[in-house]
């Protein structure tokens, strides 16, 4: 009996000794991993970050087929992977920076998610949408509309006025009627609100599209490019009805050819919403769908 506890002694002589000290640090590199992950999934970060996954991915998969020359040059190239990196995210850490100067971190932290922001998509939005597209359509009003998806478009909002009011046909038909100061530009919607107006799009650089179309459909295909938002493009010259998602636009027939599209694309962001949040110490961020 005295050899077996002083066996069970050495190995509970192993284990570290836990202080407070130690619950502190774990309790400040937790906070700290979650803000940088958050940062990343609300901005453009979060798609060259899984384009990052993919590569170490990849890497992870020649180690284990033991591909000796590939492993040669994917580790010469992990030398200038560092320099890379940060020349590929600065814009996104340099603004990660001014706003970790310009808030209070501790309010940030205990604040409270807005319900408004957690609203999901439903078929009235739906519905709102195509009657607002195809009544300007017929007195050719042109309009730009973007539908967040999973990518946060925040920095987007930020060139914009913001709006906060929910979607319906009227509001959307007098946000870009000729002439009114929020007409010019595209609008932000999240959920089923409006969020923003008179935001500014990146141009696509894709030189397959028309040379027929503006660069209204130009903004629709680029913002498409770099998140898989939904943008809905109503034409100032034809009244015709686009829809760019993924980099590609597709014209759209009619009212039922539109709505069947975006009830299937919101069907598919339902299926996925379920996956599990991080607890904050604010409360948890309900599912979310265009």
């Amino acid at each position: 009996m005295a050899e077996f506890l002083k066996e069970i002694y050495s190995w509970i002589s192993f284990v570290p000794k836990i202080t407070i000290k130690n619950f502190l640090e774990i309790a400040i590199i937790a906070i700290v991993i979650y803000e940088v992950l958050v940062w990343i999934k609300n901005t453009r970060a979060w798609t060259l970050l899984k384009g990052i996954l993919f590569i170490l991915a990849f890497f992870m998969f020649a180690a284990v087929m033991e591909l000796d020359t590939i492993l040669w040059l994917l580790e010469k190239i992990s030398y200038i992977a560092v320099t890379a990196i940060l020349i590929i995210f600065q814009p996104e850490l340099r603004k990660a920076l001014e706003q970790l100067g310009s808030r209070n971190v501790l309010t940030s932290l205990f604040a409270q998610e807005d319900e408004k922001q957690n609203e999901a998509f439903t078929e009235k939005t739906i519905h709102e949408l195509v009657r607002a597209c195809f009544e300007m359509g017929k007195v050719k009003t042109g309009a730009l509309m973007v539908i967040e998806r999973t990518t946060k478009l925040n920095e987007i909002e930020r060139t914009g006025i913001q709006v906060d009011g929910i979607v319906t046909s009227q509001l959307l038909i007098n946000i870009f009627e000729h002439n009114t100061p929020l007409h010019d530009g595209a609008v932000v919607i999240r959920g089923n609100r409006v969020t923003a107006a008179t935001c500014y799009l990146p141009l696509s650089d894709n030189m397959a599209i028309s040379k027929d179309l503006g660069t209204r459909h130009r903004a629709a295909v680029g913002v498409s490019e770099s998140s898989d938002s939904i943008t809905l493009v109503v034409s100032e010259e034809t009244g015709r009805v686009s829809v760019a998602s993924g980099g590609q636009l597709r014209r759209v027939s009619d009212a039922e050819d539109l709505r069947g599209l975006l009830s299937v694309m919101i069907k598919r962001d339902d299926a996925g919403a379920g996956r599990f949040r991080i607890w904050k110490g604010r409360r948890r961020n309900e599912r979310k769908a265009d």
